[in-house]
């Protein structure tokens, strides 16, 4: 009996405060692009949304959607994030690979001072979501104007 209870641990060490999060999820974003707004692509690939895939196994991307607060919004295609893996979502144009995807935009998306990354699956439920700037949700104001950490996933999962 007593060796039957313990089988199930190495399942629990697994998912250990992992309750609350989700296995996709959006994990970084830099919204302000280093250096001056001058719409070059080099400027619009450097605003980007970072997506990581927590579990073990591939998840296949095709037809979700990450999208900001005034409605713009990028389809994935085609497009399997593996497991333990992040891929990069460029503002900009480019030759999308397996760890960088491009909206092909000749102009910025993410909102420096407030905005709202919205990531859904292909059913168009919802999965995550992150946002910065001026918002209720005081867990997720932050005042550097670059880049959000993993703090910001507290008040988002439920």
């Amino acid at each position: 009996m007593v060796s039957a209870v313990a089988l199930p641990a190495s399942a629990d060490d697994h998912h250990h405060g992992r309750q609350h999060h989700r296995v996709v999820y959006i994990s970084d974003v830099q919204y302000n692009s280093p250096g001056r707004d001058d719409r070059s692509n080099r400027s619009l690939n450097a605003e980007w949304v970072e997506i990581t895939n927590d579990s073990g196994r591939a998840v296949n991307l095709k037809g979700w959607t990450l999208s900001d607060e005034d409605g713009h919004t990028y389809t994935f295609n085609h497009y399997r994030l593996n497991g333990r893996a992040t891929v990069r979502v460029h503002t900009g144009i480019g030759r999308d690979r397996k760890t960088d995807l491009y909206q092909d935009r000749r102009a910025y998306v993410w909102d420096n001072n407030s905005d709202t990354a919205t990531l859904r699956n292909y059913r168009g439920r919802f999965i995550d979501r992150l946002s910065w700037g001026h918002h209720h949700d005081q867990h997720d104001h932050r005042g550097d104007g670059r880049r959000h950490g993993g703090d910001h996933r507290d008040g988002h999962r439920h």
